[in-house]
């Protein structure tokens, strides 16, 4: 009934630590496993074939379009999608899904508990119809039903944000998008490149679905604020650095007794 589909580039490390979770922890709970894959250059198709997951490879790569292909790719009716550095926690995660889609035929869409806004929404009761961004899907530890995806896929002309543009959109539509108690895990560290990339989605993405404009006196505002904190937390740094300095001289000359 569920299908699992991992975003990958160039993470085998990560995806190696996925793919044994899930072969190991979950294979009962899930009917396959895919990599969509954006031209890696590392060993990501030796370790997906390692673990028994299918390979797919995508040349040209966009946040709507990766996820399209993810759904294409599925063969099964609940899509659960994981980016290759996220990985599931709870032992009932997919027991968790599988039942929130049985209980309700009118559900498109569950997003899964990772961080402190998830919990709080979560726990307050807050739905996505109140608060899309914060309770709607995310496609790293996300899961949506297959044949709402056939009939309202995902926008590929979105430089991001093509979960969240998806769960208003399909509310729209009269279909449910909710919360599961299934916890999963988001472990990441960009490169400098890689928040660059993200940053210029994010841009883009925030006015074309949120109309959030810039003007020239919002990009000198976060120039000046950028120079200024790397200039307070450089002296802050600096000054810590010294005091441990300090402190150790001050424990080598005077140390304490011994027990």
């Amino acid at each position: 009934m569920i299908s699992v589909v991992i975003r990958n580039k160039n993470q085998s490390g990560a995806l190696t630590f996925l793919l044994k979770n899930l072969t190991e922890r979950y294979w009962y709970d899930i009917s396959e496993i895919i990599v969509v894959d954006n031209l890696s250059t590392d060993s990501s198709k030796e370790v997906a074939v390692q673990f028994g997951a299918r390979f797919v490879t995508i040349k040209n790569f966009s946040f709507g379009g990766s996820a399209n292909v993810c759904a294409r790719e599925a063969r099964f009716p609940i899509v659960v999608i994981f980016s290759s550095h996220s990985y599931p926690v709870s032992h009932d995660f997919f027991k968790l899904i599988q039942q929130k889609f049985e209980n309700n035929p009118n559900l498109a869409g569950l997003r899964c508990l990772h961080s402190s806004n998830d919990y709080k929404n979560f726990i307050n009761n807050i739905p996505a119809t109140i608060d899309p961004n914060k309770s709607g899907l995310i496609f790293s530890g996300s899961a949506f039903s297959r044949d709402v995806w056939e009939k309202h896929s995902f926008r590929e002309d979105v430089a991001t944000f093509e979960d969240k543009e998806w769960t208003t959109r399909v509310l729209k539509e009269g279909y449910a998008i909710d919360f599961v108690p299934a916890i999963f895990s988001y472990e990441i560290k960009r490169s400098s490149q890689q928040l660059f990339f993200r940053f210029k989605s994010d841009v883009v993405g925030n006015y074309q679905l949120w109309h959030h404009d810039v003007s020239f006196r919002d990009a000198l505002k976060s120039l000046l604020g950028s120079f200024y904190n790397s200039i307070k937390n450089f002296g802050i740094e600096l000054y810590y650095n010294l005091k441990r300095f300090l402190f150790l001289i001050q424990f080598i000359n005077n140390k304490p007794k011994r027990f």
